[in-house]
């Protein structure tokens, strides 16, 4: 047998069940339209188990998908800077009960009544501090427009000090600890951590977090602007580029997002803890697996265990029965209420610009999902199918 011979005969890899699943449904999202380009990572047991990027990183240069990829993270951005601030809690720089004023003085928003309650680093971290987001007003000139408030992923050209001082302007929605409200809090912690340290919130990040984990694709810019994807808008019959400045609502009767794509370019631009990162899906799977493997060298399983714990009683996220809120994501509690295979204790978030990402600690599993397409990636049907191809996947093989 020649040596050519014996190459063609040697017996190919076999795809997995989980691979044919993850395939098929990431394809079908293509072929369909309704994603431009994605790349889906998933670690079972603390191995690589999928691994790959399809579509376009920008559909008009015909520049392929990767998974060095950079994305604009959105709110991708908020567990990243939510383990900044339990690193510095874990130290005993912070503490999660303390009054917010201890650090920002001026920081005092007024309940409709005229009264201040007091507000806590646990509530802003679980969305239970009574503030809310721009995007999310009724009304496009709502009480955070009027207030000049910025979302994060706009073009403000404010500071996070101005944008703060704008935030505690705007009437609390309930008093802190009874309700909840997805809010602009991430980015008000974002000015908690820069007045602990001492430190732009950039640096804190990097040298609490990035650093540690050599998550050195992500930062509050593009460390390599060659590399950023194109994002993209769902539409019909296929998603058209965002425009800068372009409005898109992700859910029905709100104001809406005001977009900046150019702002993931522009070192200027206040750090938004709950929106202003950019980075690779590498990195962000990286922080998942070393928070359920027991969060070192960051902190330890403790504080990883009150992210995980849900914060916010029977509060929670309106539109996703079954799950609560921890410290930076939601939490599931009642699979059953939501269709869904996760086991309870489930984490999971997404992000604007297309995301979605979770993490089963009782399976061992973390899946991380980029695309540059929302609303699709982010809350689109692709974000269920993904998840239920990896639990089907997972299971053939187990049994098998």
């Amino acid at each position: 047998m020649t040596s050519l011979e014996a190459a063609v005969a040697l017996p190919q890899p076999v795809e997995s069940p989980l691979q044919t699943a993850v395939d098929a449904a990431l394809d079908q999202a293509l072929r369909e339209q309704r994603l431009v380009g994605a790349v889906v990572l998933v670690q079972h047991r603390g191995r690589s188990v999928y691994r790959h990027a399809a579509g376009w990183a920008d559909r008009e240069a015909q520049r392929p998908m990767r998974t060095d990829t950079l994305f604009r993270l959105a709110s991708v951005t908020k567990p990243i800077v939510t383990a900044a601030a339990m690193a510095l809690v874990s130290q005993g720089r912070l503490d999660l009960d303390e009054p917010v004023t201890r650090w920002l003085p001026a920081f005092r928003p007024a309940l409709p009544d005229g009264s201040v309650p007091t507000i806590t680093l646990r509530h802003l971290l679980s969305h239970s501090a009574g503030l809310g987001y721009r995007f999310l007003d009724t009304e496009i000139d709502g009480p955070h427009a009027r207030a000049g408030v910025s979302d994060g992923m706009d073009a403000s050209g404010i500071t996070l000090a101005d944008n703060v001082r704008r935030i505690a302007t705007v009437p609390l929605q309930f008093p802190p600890g009874e309700g909840w409200a997805y809010s602009i809090g991430i980015d008000v912690v974002g000015a908690v951590l820069e007045a602990a340290c001492g430190q732009p919130l950039d640096a804190i990040v990097r040298d609490l977090v990035c650093a540690p984990l050599g998550m050195s694709d992500t930062a509050f810019h593009a460390v390599d602007p060659a590399r950023l994807a194109v994002p993209y808008v769902s539409d019909t019959p296929a998603p058209h580029v965002l425009r800068e400045g372009e409005v898109v609502a992700p859910f029905p009767d709100t104001a809406g997002i005001i977009y900046s794509p150019a702002r993931a370019l522009d070192r200027s631009a206040f750090p938004s803890g709950g929106a202003g990162m950019v980075g690779v899906a590498d990195d962000v799977m990286t922080l998942l697996e070393t928070l359920r493997r027991g969060g070192e060298p960051l902190f330890d399983a403790t504080w990883v265990s009150e992210m995980g714990r849900i914060q916010t009683g029977d509060y929670g996220p309106p539109d996703a029965p079954g799950w609560g809120f921890g410290l930076g994501f939601s939490v599931l509690h009642d699979p059953a209420l939501t269709a869904t295979p996760e086991a309870p204790g489930t984490w999971r978030w997404g992000g604007a610009y297309g995301h979605s990402w979770f993490v089963d600690g009782a399976r061992e599993l973390s899946v991380v999902a980029f695309t540059n397409t929302l609303y699709e990636g982010m809350s689109g049907n692709f974000v269920g199918e993904l998840r239920d191809a990896v639990y089907a996947g997972l299971a053939k093989e187990i049994a098998a």
